[in-house]
């Protein structure tokens, strides 16, 4: 068996998951669609800003915490800093039965260069 690297697996999830960038995320807060915005990054990332009105939750937390959190018909659209963990967060997401489910690429960092709200 061959090993993978950390870069495979996120390559790997990627192929398997929806992206949308911090401008259709954008398009969709200001048409007021419903969605849940998942953040998971880790407490010192949230304390320094945040989409408004973003729910919060560690990556090391999804499995055992998501359920209680967030329906399994929601729309989600999950983020990072960067989109890696958002993107595997999307990919086990769906492998537990979410179906709407994106990762924004880029994260909060490409969010808060764009320009876009941030709530503190």
């Amino acid at each position: 068996m061959s090993c993978k690297t950390g870069e495979d697996l996120l390559e790997e999830a990627r192929a398997r998951i929806t992206e949308i960038t911090p401008a259709e995320v954008a398009a969709l807060r200001e048409r007021g669609d419903e969605a849940v915005y998942l953040d998971v990054r880790e407490p010192n990332e949230w304390n320094l800003g945040r989409i408004p009105g973003a729910q919060f939750l560690p990556r090391g937390q999804l499995e055992s915490k998501i359920e209680e959190l967030i329906p399994r018909d929601s729309r989600v659209v999950i983020y990072c800093a960067r989109g890696n963990r958002s993107a595997l967060a999307a990919d086990t997401m769906q492998q537990m039965g979410y179906e709407n489910v994106a990762s924004m690429s880029g994260g909060f960092q490409q969010w808060a260069m764009e320009g876009c709200e941030v709530e503190e």
